[in-house]
């Protein structure tokens, strides 16, 4: 409601990076399991518990599907970010042999790249590789990089804030080939698209719930059979003794709901939003000149565009775009001033870094929220300008 007692209308959603709608799909499917079906899945005695137990195993079955894993294989979480701390630490606390180095990449996640940061003050040796200007892993790195006692790499699908799709199977390839760890953050490429972990030998995958329609509270790690891992997190033991804690019924099967969904209808919505997103480069480069996009156009995230502007201050731009939902970054990293070290990772100078808008696309954005957005911050950067 604004000052003047007229409903204000709600602005365009653009940021589908930092989180999604949660399909009402999906909300419908959560609904029984608050009021109907309330109990303890980890009370298996009587029937309440055993609906719920039901409930949480066919949701592991759905999260299990859309990465190609087994059930048992999956072990749900409070998020990615959890997901990423217990595999981290969980793995390599398990480990009884003198494997003491990682690697990483500069443009990771910042919940994995402070895990790598504590694990260097236990006295691990971090590796960091850097990114090409469209934001790419070249593997002769990795390849160089990797030494007899490295333990584990991890590298993201999909980075959060350009898109860049990292090339997973290469990287897969060459860790089985020597016997190391690949742990794989794939909170924004799940769901969006196709991901086997064993063809991509990946030992270790992280996801979240919001990320792909889900409800937020949720995530999953999956751990491969041959992965030893030590919990985290202590207590009654649930979870195969990885990660205890009473399991949230609802939060599980809506992460199952959305991973179903998403499995089913990923190629139709991928052309989709692959459409959209062309749709609005030749928009915005038909109206708007002094700007370009942050990263690979070609290995990218469908819907998922980081752009440079030349201007003075993006703030101000900002301001005055309040009808579009945007981010000049990650969520995840908002309570850490300065630019991004994503975009600094690429090559960008800071001004370029500090004066870039992240614009992202999903199951809900028309063509018509499009053309809008297009038209409107055309007009806004030509204005302060």
């Amino acid at each position: 409601m604004s000052a003047n007692g007229k409903t204000r209308k709600r602005p365009i959603y653009l940021d589908y990076q930092a989180t999604t709608p949660t399909d009402p799909r999906v909300v419908s499917a959560m609904q029984p399991y608050f009021s109907t079906f309330y109990g303890n899945p980890h009370s298996p005695h009587h029937l309440f518990g055993r609906e719920a137990e039901q409930a949480v195993e066919a949701a592991r079955a759905s999260v299990a599907g859309l990465i190609g894993a087994r059930p048992a294989e999956v072990i749900f979480t409070s998020g990615a970010t959890e997901a990423n701390n217990m595999a981290l630490f969980g793995a390599l606390s398990a480990l009884d042999d003198d494997r003491r180095h990682l690697v990483t990449l500069a443009s990771e996640h910042a919940s994995v790249l402070a895990c790598f940061e504590e694990l260097s003050r236990r006295g691990y040796e971090v590796t960091v590789l850097p990114v090409g200007s469209d934001g790419l892993l070249d593997p002769a790195a990795l390849t160089q990089a990797l030494k007899p006692d490295t333990a584990l790499v991890s590298v993201m699908a999909a980075n959060n804030e350009i898109g860049v799709l990292q090339p997973l199977e290469a990287i897969g390839s060459l860790c089985a080939t020597r016997g190391v760890l690949f742990h794989c953050d794939a909170a924004q490429a799940a769901g969006k698209i196709p991901l086997d972990v064993g063809r991509a030998n990946i030992d270790l995958l992280s996801l979240s719930g919001h990320k792909l329609y889900g409800p937020m509270g949720i995530g999953a790690l999956y751990v491969g059979r041959r992965v030893r891992m030590k919990p985290v997190i202590f207590g009654g033991g649930q979870e195969r003794g990885l990660r205890s804690g009473t399991l949230p019924t609802p939060l599980c099967v809506g992460l199952g709901s959305a991973c179903a969904l998403a499995r089913a209808e990923m190629e139709e919505e991928a052309l989709r939003l692959t459409f959209l997103q062309g749709h609005f480069l030749m928009r915005l480069g038909e109206l708007l000149g002094g700007w370009s996009v942050n990263g690979s156009l070609r290995q990218r995230l469908p819907g998922n565009l980081n752009l440079s502007f030349e201007l003075d201050d993006i703030e101000a731009a900002m301001a005055e775009l309040d009808d579009l939902a945007l981010s000049t970054g990650s969520a995840c990293s908002s309570a850490t001033p300065g630019p991004s070290h994503v975009l600094l990772a690429l090559g960008l100078e800071a001004s370029q870094a500090h004066n870039s808008l992240r614009i992202g696309f999903g199951r809900f954005t028309s063509q018509d929220d499009v053309e809008q957005a297009a038209r409107r911050i055309s007009h806004v950067v030509s204005g302060l300008r």
